[in-house]
């Protein structure tokens, strides 16, 4: 997940330095630094033709995209629990049923010179986000998945995708984030049946362009959102209705970014991920717990940061399943994401009581998903190089591999 996007422009009498930093999930850094004498016109003219470029290039491949074959059926009558990942070669979106029996693929490649960032299930309904990492910039993607349709709400800027509504309706977007940055609503449900790259169905919601992470509560009406003003000023973490009609403050923290507030499924608690507010790629971080109002705030456990990795409530929010780094007295781990050895753990919410799930000695393990009984967790391990999705049983302990080729992004739904 992108953390924060900014440009810091400094003068110094007739140069101007444009620098543009990006945090992205998977702990890279990317910084784009451009100095040209006075010509201002320049540097912006090479940033827009390069965007537009690939904003064409895009919609071009989307529209080759969508001639996928219909391969749609009738949805069930009651919502049953499906398991998707994404397999790399040959490129599809693999649906399991519960209990992990194949069920069909829906064939999706990645567009050219963009790579997979990440995918994300409404948490109800037949729509999957999924957001690529483009030279224009990252791009959302709805995928319908009974239909296999895909479409793409924003077309004109980049978008990031921050969260589902409790309906599965609509998504959080934050768009244009190097200009006229905003969050918006955009929904699924109508753009489903219209032509691709229809943008006519969105909401603008008035919180801060500077918000890096929103979350919906299921049962409450509302969201808490996440923004900092800098570098070096901590980050605030604020409580709006589901309209973007801020209540109040909740928690701020001058000397860190709180990052991947959830909820518990009851509503009466928020998780939240600490990273230090400094200019180390991948720092040490810690795994915090307040009340839903922002009293009670505490510290549970020592957690990655700066990967990107969320912590995930068990579904009877009695547990949080997140994601400890091994090597932390190895400098090369703050600076490279590929230095990295992490595993995933299991904290009881109430008790404290930690448990070592995963066990790697080599390589690192991305954000587990729980399934909608509890009972499995599905994770990305990654060694050598080579991603693949992992399944862990939770009474046994039993981790297995879904397939024997390279595949990604565990995502439980139900449809």
């Amino acid at each position: 997940m992108v953390l924060e996007r900014r440009i810091e422009t400094t003068t110094f009498q007739e140069n101007i330095t444009f620098q543009i930093t990006c945090w992205f999930r998977y702990g890279l850094r990317l910084t784009l630094s451009l100095t040209q004498p006075t010509n201002v016109f320049w540097i912006i003219t090479s940033l827009y033709n390069t965007y537009m470029f690939g904003r064409l290039f895009l919609a071009s491949f989307l529209f080759l995209l969508s001639c996928n074959p219909d391969i749609s059926q009738t949805p069930p009558s009651t919502l049953q629990p499906a398991l998707y990942i994404y397999r790399f070669n040959p490129p599809a979106l693999v649906e399991f049923s519960e209990d992990f029996q194949l069920v069909k693929e829906i064939p999706f490649s990645i567009p050219p010179h963009c790579g997979l960032f990440n995918i994300f299930p409404a948490p109800i309904g037949k729509f999957m986000a999924i957001e690529l990492n483009c030279p224009n910039g990252q791009t959302v993607l709805y995928v319908d998945v009974v239909s296999a349709a895909v479409t793409q709400p924003v077309t004109d800027t980049d978008s990031h995708f921050l969260a589902w509504t409790p309906d599965g309706d609509a998504a959080y977007l934050k768009i244009d984030s190097l200009g006229n940055a905003r969050v918006i609503r955009a929904f699924a449900s109508t753009m489903s049946a219209a032509p691709l790259n229809a943008t006519d169905k969105q909401d603008v919601i008035p919180i801060t362009g500077f918000t890096y992470d929103l979350s919906p509560s299921l049962n409450r009406g509302e969201f808490t959102f996440t923004f900092s003003r800098g570098l070096g000023q901590g980050s605030e973490l604020w409580l709006a209705k589901s309209d973007g009609d801020v209540i109040e403050q909740l928690y701020a923290d001058p000397y860190h970014y709180i990052s991947f507030a959830r909820w518990s499924p009851d509503g009466s608690q928020i998780a939240f991920i600490k990273i230090p507010d400094s200019s180390t790629p991948f720092t040490l971080g810690e795994l915090w717990l307040m009340d839903s109002n922002g009293t009670n705030a505490r510290k549970l456990a020592d957690a990655d940061a700066g990967h990107g990795y969320a912590a995930n409530w068990s579904p009877d929010g009695k547990s949080i399943a997140f994601i400890v780094r091994e090597n932390q007295e190895d400098e090369r781990a703050n600076q490279s994401g590929g230095s990295l050895i992490s595993n995933i753990y299991i904290v009881q919410v109430e008790s404290g009581e930690l448990t070592q799930l995963t066990h790697l000695a080599e390589g690192y393990v991305e954000s587990p998903s729980w399934s909608p009984d509890g009972n499995t967790l599905g994770f990305n391990e990654v060694i050598d190089g080579r991603i693949e999705v992992r399944i862990a049983e939770m009474t046994t302990g039993e981790i297995r591999s879904l397939a024997t080729e390279s595949t990604c992004c565990p995502a439980w739904m139900r449809k």
